[in-house]
């Protein structure tokens, strides 16, 4: 395959995955923004949707005031974010018209639909049909039935061939990136220092988390009990079970990465250093993850990840 070919097949996953993931951020936060003032706390909802995307330095060079309005805009519609849902879907788009050939009619169906519904979308928002957080929400729905049409077309339509390597490989490297950050952020932005760990805004913070990677019910069917944060951390960290999970997606990164160096006779740095965190995973415990520290063990994650990012570009998709 070229090598072109692959770099549009795994970034296709990433955008595509990154648009599902902003807008889920977009929904939870609303609902914790409206929560009576006494569960919410400070009130810094927004600025921690904006960190979970790794956007917020961003937004600040372009808004002074970290309002609903302005966030929102900047998650879902601004063109001069390159991580906003409006640019994920083109990207998408773009790297798919790219390879169509490479793609089944389904998966080209649910990217390009998917796309012409988000400009008529854009077009009935600029003649102000809608408005306010409410109608927003529609929108967000629609964004994540696009992810959820790309993955189960890609799925169940395409032939295990590296085509189907290279889109899986993308989407679990930007997967990864994103629970972690979530994770992150709840330690270190959304709680504020005067705010009781276990007290009622950090149960309902907790609460959004799993909302947010769609693992509530997951959750209780797992650990049959109240949320407790060391469970949610153990439930997203080291829990094979749960689809959004570290383990979980370098298990099938170093799945899918094994599959691409025996088609290719070359079992190389990517496939090294994936089972290097795989091991650290498989062997880390909740104890001595809380005793490092959640934000120094989640820290380490994401660079690792990046790093395996520029790996996989580095072996495989350079020209």
């Amino acid at each position: 395959m070229l090598a072109r070919t692959a770099e549009n097949l795994f970034w296709l996953a990433r955008y595509v995955e990154r648009a599902d993931f902003t807008a889920r951020i977009i929904d939870v936060t609303s609902r914790l923004a409206a929560l009576p003032q006494s569960y919410r706390g400070a009130g810094g909802e927004w600025e921690s949707a904006l960190a979970a995307v790794g956007a917020l330095n961003a937004f600040n060079a372009s808004f002074s005031e970290t309002t609903e309005s302005n966030v929102v805009h900047f998650l879902a519609f601004d063109e001069t974010n390159p991580s906003s849902i409006h640019n994920c879907l083109e990207q998408a788009r773009t790297n798919a018209r790219t390879i169509r050939t490479a793609l089944t009619a389904e998966m080209w169906q649910a990217i390009n639909s998917g796309w012409l519904e988000l400009k008529s979308f854009e077009e009935r928002r600029r003649t102000g049909e809608y408005s306010g957080i409410e109608s927003i929400l529609p929108f967000l729905e629609f964004v994540k039935s696009v992810s959820l049409d790309f993955d189960g077309a890609a799925y169940r339509t395409m032939l295990r061939n590296d085509a189907y390597w290279f889109n899986r490989v993308g989407l679990y490297v930007e997967r990864a990136d994103n629970t972690a950050r979530l994770m992150d952020v709840k330690y270190n932005v959304l709680l504020p220092k005067s705010e009781t760990v276990g007290g009622s805004l950090d149960y309902f913070q907790w609460t959004s988390i799993l909302r947010a990677v769609s693992a509530q019910t997951a959750y209780h069917w797992v650990y049959r009990e109240s949320v407790k944060p060391w469970l949610i951390a153990d439930l997203l960290i080291l829990r094979k079970e749960m689809p959004r999970s570290l383990i979980y997606c370098y298990d099938n990164l170093a799945r899918f990465l094994d599959h691409l160096g025996k088609a290719y006779g070359m079992q190389a740095t990517s496939q090294r250093h994936t089972r290097m965190v795989l091991r650290r995973l498989e062997n880390a415990t909740m104890e001595e993850i809380f005793q490092e520290g959640l934000h120094e063990f989640v820290t380490k994650f994401i660079d690792d990840n990046n790093r395996l990012g520029g790996i996989i570009a580095e072996q495989y998709l350079l020209i």
